[in-house]
């Protein structure tokens, strides 16, 4: 059974800083596409970065040169660091592989506000 538990979310000031991490509970995680996903209030959710088994990155415009997104295959996590928030980062925040598999975990709120 595939599971994620992400953390580290938080409310933060625009400009500021966030490091969320995601649990993977799934066999082999080293052979899998990892990626983060957000879902902002109204909005469908979206895949925003992604990373090989090998660790090449992927970024869509709205977070390039501010996100980074970094993984461990020992652990089985994935990490995204976030740099120079902006309130249209405000969003429900999960992890999964790419393509999907398994359900989703509940996820991290990320609220950037002043």
């Amino acid at each position: 059974q595939v599971q994620f538990v992400e953390s580290g979310g938080g409310l933060v000031q625009p400009g500021g800083s966030l490091r969320l991490t995601c649990a993977a509970s799934i066999s082999i995680f080293s052979i899998y596409r990892m990626a983060w996903y957000r879902q902002a209030p109204g909005k469908q959710r979206e895949m925003f970065a992604r990373i090989t088994p090998g660790g090449d990155t992927y970024y869509a415009d709205s977070v390039k040169g501010r996100f980074t997104v970094s993984r461990d295959n020992a652990k089985k996590t994935v990490s995204l660091q976030m740099d120079g928030l902006k309130s249209e980062d405000t969003a429900v925040y999960y992890c999964n592989t790419f393509p999907t598999r398994g359900g989703w975990g509940q996820g991290t709120q990320v609220t950037v506000s002043s």
